[in-house]
C-alpha cells in the first residue's frame, strides 16, 4: 500500500513540473510574438477585430495633435482610412506610420491589437508590399488636390512630383484647380515632415 501511495506521490510531482514546463515554454513563446510585433501589426490586429468599430482608432501625431482614424488599408509604412471627425463627411487619409507618436486605446483596443491571429490583410499581399512613395506617386499621377499636414503647417495644392524621400507641391487654396494662375508658390517636403495626408 505505501509503494501505491510513493509512486502516486511522484506521478502528482511529474505532472506538476510538467505542467508548470509547458506554462512556462507558452509564456515564453508569448512573450517572443509581441516581441516581433510592430506599430503596423496592432494596427491591422484593430482592424481584424473590430475593436474600432464606428468609432475609429484614436492617433497621437509627433506634433501633439490627436486624430481620429478608421483604418482601411495598411501599407509597408503607411495606413490608410477615413478621418473620424465633428464634420458629418468622412473624408479620406493616409498617415505615414513614422508620423504615430503613441496610439490611444481603451481596454478593448489594447486587447484586440495584441491578439494573435493571422489577419486578412496578410492574404492579399500587393498593399502591405507598397511603400509611402507609392502611393504619393499615384496620387502625382491622378493630379488629385491634397492638403498636407505637416510638422509645421497645413498646406493645400497639388504634387507635382515624388522623389525616393521627398516631394513638390504645387500650393493653391482648397477646393480649387492647379492651374499656374491659382499657384501660390512651391514646397519641397521631405516625407519625415508629412505627418498627415488628407484627401
Amino acid at each position: 500500500m505505501r509503494w501505491d501511495n510513493l509512486f502516486d506521490d511522484l506521478e502528482s510531482q511529474l505532472e506538476q513540473e510538467l505542467n508548470a514546463e509547458e506554462i512556462d515554454v507558452r509564456a515564453e513563446e508569448e512573450r517572443l510574438r509581441l516581441g516581433r510585433m510592430t506599430m503596423r501589426d496592432r494596427l491591422v490586429a484593430l482592424r481584424e477585430t473590430g475593436a474600432p468599430a464606428g468609432g475609429g482608432v484614436r492617433v497621437l501625431l509627433t506634433d501633439g495633435t490627436a486624430i481620429t482614424v478608421q483604418p482601411v488599408t495598411f501599407g509597408r509604412d503607411w495606413i490608410s482610412g477615413d478621418l473620424v471627425d465633428e464634420s458629418p463627411r468622412r473624408s479620406q487619409c493616409i498617415v505615414p506610420i513614422a508620423s504615430i507618436s503613441a496610439l490611444l486605446l481603451d481596454r478593448l483596443q489594447v486587447a484586440g491589437s495584441i491578439e494573435d491571429r493571422e489577419p486578412a490583410d496578410e492574404g492579399r499581399g500587393l498593399s502591405r508590399r507598397l511603400g509611402l512613395g507609392f502611393v504619393l506617386r499615384d496620387l502625382c499621377r491622378r493630379r488629385a488636390a491634397v492638403g498636407l499636414q505637416l510638422a509645421d503647417d497645413l498646406v493645400h495644392g497639388t504634387i507635382d512630383r515624388v522623389g525616393r524621400d521627398h516631394l513638390d507641391l504645387a500650393a493653391h487654396e482648397p477646393g480649387s484647380q492647379r492651374r499656374e494662375s491659382e499657384v501660390t508658390h512651391y514646397r519641397v517636403v521631405p516625407f519625415a515632415q508629412l505627418l498627415v495626408v488628407r484627401l
